[in-house]
């Protein structure tokens, strides 16, 4: 009985490895699943275009590429990379797979390439930029199908057209014009920016030559041109020489008292602007008139403080330490003032200063100088009422300053006001007013009104 069951378990085995193994040589077919896609590299559709393949087919062994019109047109590659397009058109990407079962399947994709994008466009300025200032647009764009302009501070300041023609930009300063592009997939964008001066403006002032602050005729006035926007300037002059110019910034001279009119016509080219203004000018004097001129005594000149030098050309006081800066020839009158109590004072000629203690000036010239009237014993006096009293150079006009022992007797401040007469070495001839004594230790000075004849 034991040995029966033994023999019919072996059967089985048998039976069961002989089931087996049949199964084992008889192989399945393994179909072909064919699926690829494409990518647009940074879906820049605009040629160059490259294109990057992705391979998804399952149970394939071969595999036949057709790229018609890449830089390569075919590979058996299972991943054949990146392809590049360099011409507009419309293309086809073909996979043919198979296995060694035979199974086979093949795919197309299609897809569409631009042309590349070029934006440009020109932006011109018309007649020239100043305010308004009008801008032509000419749009040299190559490949695109759409067109957003901005014209910033522009009429109109928006435009779709393709070719959006004349802008007007009304105010001056720096304006941005951008372009955006578009052909369907993909925009482009070009910035420029114009700017636009100011507009037209006449405006001016004047500066009076220094000799001629008083406004006594004649004048001569240097034009400040404040106009903007301007290409050319005409001019006109009332009684003047010369009565007209074209020039930027003309000097003219003004030869007659009264009201003169002074008008600038400006132009750009796109229109013209006229500006007139007046000046009331007087008569000749032949003087001037200086008030409240500090001396200082020597000791506020040396520490520069107060100078005691003058003048009457610059109409300037000097210091010790601005003298080195000046032409000697210049200083007309010396102060000398021995100290805060007054008692020695007396004016020098500049180029006889051995009588003080101040160096010698380089380059003096003699004054003839008249410190103290009542000592003088001249002929020539000048009261302290007939020097308020001048207007004209009549009355200093008929001095004669003879320079004696008495009148040339330093003074102290026991008589104020105190009248000092001077010729200078170009023959003018010039009174002094002193008016005060100011007493402030080492800074201590005479407060003085001169009138002098003009030269």
């Amino acid at each position: 009985m034991q040995h029966l069951k033994n023999s019919i378990l072996h059967f089985f085995s048998v039976l069961t490895m002989c089931l087996f193994s049949a199964s084992c040589t008889q192989e399945q077919a393994v179909p072909v699943v064919i699926d690829f896609e494409i990518a647009i590299i940074n879906e820049d559709y605009s040629i160059p275009v490259t294109v990057k393949v992705l391979n998804k087919t399952v149970g394939a062994d071969a595999y036949s590429w057709s790229f018609v019109g890449a830089d390569r047109e075919s590979s058996t590659d299972r991943n054949p990379g990146a392809l590049v397009y360099n011409t507009k058109g419309d293309y086809t990407i073909r996979l043919d797979a198979s296995n060694k079962d035979g199974s086979a399947d093949s795919k197309e994709v299609t897809f569409s390439i631009d042309a590349a994008v070029e934006v440009a466009f020109d932006a011109e300025i018309q007649t020239n930029n100043f305010a308004p200032a009008s801008v032509l647009i000419t749009n040299n764009t190559k490949g695109a199908t759409t067109y957003n302009w901005t014209f910033a501070g522009g009429t109109p300041e928006t435009s779709t057209e393709e070719q959006p023609g004349t802008v007007v930009f009304n105010e001056p300063g720096d304006h941005l014009i951008t372009l955006v592009v578009g052909n369907g997939k993909e925009t482009h964008q070009l910035e420029k920016t114009i700017t636009v001066a100011d507009g037209l403006v006449a405006d001016f002032d004047w500066e009076v030559a220094f000799q001629d602050d008083d406004l006594q005729i004649p004048v001569t006035l240097t034009m400040q041109n404040n106009s903007t926007g301007v290409l050319t300037y005409n001019w006109t002059f009332t009684n003047a020489t010369p009565s007209t110019s074209t020039e930027e910034n003309p000097t003219v001279t003004f030869n007659a008292e009264g009201t003169q009119t002074l008008t600038l016509t400006v132009s750009n080219d796109k229109e013209s602007k006229s500006i007139s203004k007046t000046i009331e000018l007087i008569a000749d004097t032949n003087i001037r008139t200086l008030t409240n001129v500090k001396f200082g005594i020597n000791t506020a000149h040396n520490n520069n403080t107060i100078g005691a030098f003058y003048s009457a050309t610059n109409r300037e006081i000097y210091n010790k330490e601005e003298l080195g800066a000046i032409d000697g020839s210049l200083i007309d009158i010396v102060f000398f003032g021995l100290g805060e109590d007054f008692s020695f004072n007396k004016f020098v000629s500049p180029d006889d200063l051995s009588t003080t203690t101040f160096p010698a000036l380089a380059n003096a010239q003699n004054t003839r100088i008249i410190n103290s009237q009542e000592q003088c014993g001249c002929s020539t006096l000048l009261t302290v009422a007939q020097f308020d009293a001048i207007t004209d150079d009549s009355v200093l006009n008929g001095l004669t300053v003879t320079e004696t022992n008495g009148g040339s007797q330093h003074f102290t401040d026991a008589t104020v006001p105190r009248i000092v007469l001077f010729t200078t070495a170009d023959g003018r001839n010039g009174a002094i007013k002193i008016k005060e004594y100011v007493k402030d230790g080492q800074a201590s000075y005479i407060l003085t009104d001169i009138k002098i004849q003009k030269q």
